[in-house]
């Protein structure tokens, strides 16, 4: 099997373990989307492109906060999830589900949304030419000066280096892919945005070992 194969193969393990996990990753919102609605409020963002949405705990807190969110993921049965939570949770109104690919350009329309938020999508099975193809693509959706935040495992994790080899920072471990990020990774994919904040954290019993970062499209 090819990289490329192997990669593509990763949807179907994300579709697989939604459907059989619905909690997999936790109920409550993360300390990194907590951190990014305070910058949200002080930047008096409205609209906010979610990318890896997953099973919407962090999608839900952004709409329980009052903002619209455009939740998107190439894994159907997350989305069908978010969608009904946020049904039964009263705060559907704001929220819009989208099926895509982030290594496709994205079906969205130039300077649409405040900020685009993300944690850990950065870090999945996405080549580094393929995380600069989706960075430029979010400097289009992303209107002047809105934020871009986004959260990925760094090479201090404990599983950087364990597992498969893919070689691009890249480790299957359990059947998901890992891509690990260093500064320098972070720098390379800032180009046409002030990089704002770079800060680390740890989730999960491992712990995971994080980088958030925050960004500005220039104006």
């Amino acid at each position: 099997m090819s990289i490329r194969q192997v990669l593509d193969a990763q949807r179907g393990h994300w579709e697989r373990t939604y459907a059989e996990r619905p909690g997999f990753f936790g109920e409550s919102a993360s300390e990194p989307a907590l951190a990014a609605m305070d910058r949200f409020e002080a930047d008096n963002v409205r609209s906010l492109l979610e990318l890896g949405s997953g099973q919407g705990r962090d999608t839900l807190f952004f709409l329980a906060s009052g903002l619209e969110v455009t939740a998107l993921d190439y894994a159907e049965g997350g989305l069908e999830q978010i969608r009904g939570k946020a049904v039964e949770a009263q705060i559907a109104a704001g929220l819009t589900v989208l099926t895509a690919d982030v290594r496709q350009p994205l079906p969205i329309n130039e300077g649409t949304f405040d900020a685009c938020y993300s944690h850990m999508l950065f870090n999945m099975a996405l080549a580094t030419h393929e995380l600069e193809s989706l960075v430029a693509e979010l400097h289009r959706v992303v209107r002047p000066g809105g934020l871009v935040v986004y959260t990925a495992r760094n090479t201090l994790d404990s599983h950087f280096g364990a597992g498969i080899d893919h070689g691009d920072g890249m480790f299957e471990m359990g059947g998901f892919i890992v891509h690990f990020f260093d500064r320098a990774l972070i720098t390379r994919l800032a180009k046409g945005f002030e990089l704002l904040d770079v800060d680390e954290y740890e989730e999960g019993r491992l712990p995971r070992r994080l980088f958030s970062v925050t960004m500005r499209r220039a104006s």
